[in-house]
């Protein structure tokens, strides 16, 4: 390029030699020419030059012959070896001491972070709580690994001690948040979840990744679930939302308008789970009275609701 901003004009030049498909040798050589202070092609100029050689050739197998019967496929997740022995709560908080001691970017702190996720996985709810009362300290740099350790556990135990520490007000806004989010990220969801979970839509000022979360990790669990509908957590959790939309959808203020944008964008996260809101959200998009916004969120909101739940006559003739 010859713009007038270019600083650096650069060459290299390489000469291989091949000899039965393989390399022999590689001359290269790389100018640079320093553009700000040359005159007619000249000026403050370096020249690297590099040579390559190739000396021997050893015969033999790169790889050992693997039997394939001892092959098998895997995903790219971590993996670890069952444990035989059980994890106490001892352990892990001395564990939790270790992380504090180790440099928060080390290597060390990430294999350390790495088990203590995979003990917490093996303690019971009893145990976790008691580790909670234990090890909520921070380290000297403020850091707290039992916090960032807990939302990849992705036990119902986990999930339980997360929404008490949520529920307690002992945690920062942004730490919340991120517990929020991790529920979606679980791939093995369980009623105890959801159950344990559901009342936190009900608190005062219940955020947006309080709703979208919940419901993302709602969709999960009825996604492996044919059943879902019948199961007694994910009823209160559509009732709850239910109750929001107030028969119609109707607001008062700005205020009410986004609340119910963001419940009517849970009901879509949920899907399917929520197959039985279908007559109100149909309700909801056809009122000539509501505001647009409400009525485009309410059709959005079957996004992920099967279409043989789906009211027929979603919006009158000639709308």
């Amino acid at each position: 390029s010859q713009s007038e901003h270019q600083i650096l004009s650069s060459k290299l030049e390489c000469v291989q030699n091949i000899k039965d498909g393989i390399l022999e040798e590689a001359k290269c050589t790389e100018t640079s020419l320093v553009t700000q202070f040359s005159q007619k092609g000249s000026g403050a100029t370096t020249q690297t030059q590099s040579l390559l050689k190739l000396f021997q050739v050893e015969t033999g197998s790169l790889y050992a012959k693997v039997d394939s019967k001892d092959l098998y496929v895997a995903s790219m997740l971590y993996e670890r070896e069952e444990m035989e022995r059980e994890v106490t709560g001892g352990e892990v908080t001395e564990l939790l001491w270790k992380l504090c001691l180790a440099h928060s970017v080390s290597f060390e702190a990430a294999d350390l972070l790495m088990t203590l996720v995979f003990e917490l996985r093996r303690l019971s709810l009893e145990a976790l709580k008691v580790l909670w009362q234990r090890s909520s300290f921070k380290c000297r740099d403020n850091w707290q690994p039992l916090i960032d350790a807990l939302p990849s556990c992705a036990t119902e135990a986990c999930v339980v001690l997360m929404k008490e520490i949520i529920a307690s007000g002992e945690l920062e806004e942004d730490k919340v948040e991120y517990f929020f989010w991790s529920f979606s990220f679980i791939s093995k969801p369980t009623s105890g979840m959801i159950e344990s979970l559901a009342p936190l839509l009900k608190a005062p000022g219940a955020s947006q990744s309080c709703f979208l979360g919940l419901t993302a990790l709602l969709h999960r669990f009825c996604s492996a679930e044919t059943s879902c509908a019948d199961v007694p957590a994910v009823q209160i959790v559509i009732r709850t939302l239910g109750k929001f939309l107030g028969g119609n959808c109707t607001v008062q203020d700005s205020e009410q308008l986004n609340k119910m944008q963001l419940v009517l964008k849970a009901i879509g996260n949920a899907g399917l789970a929520a197959a039985s809101l279908s007559p109100v959200l149909s309700l909801c998009a056809s009122l000539r009275s509501n505001q647009i916004e409400i009525r485009l969120a309410a059709i959005q909101a079957f996004r992920r609701i099967p279409c043989s739940a789906r009211v027929s006559d979603l919006l009158p003739a000639g709308e």
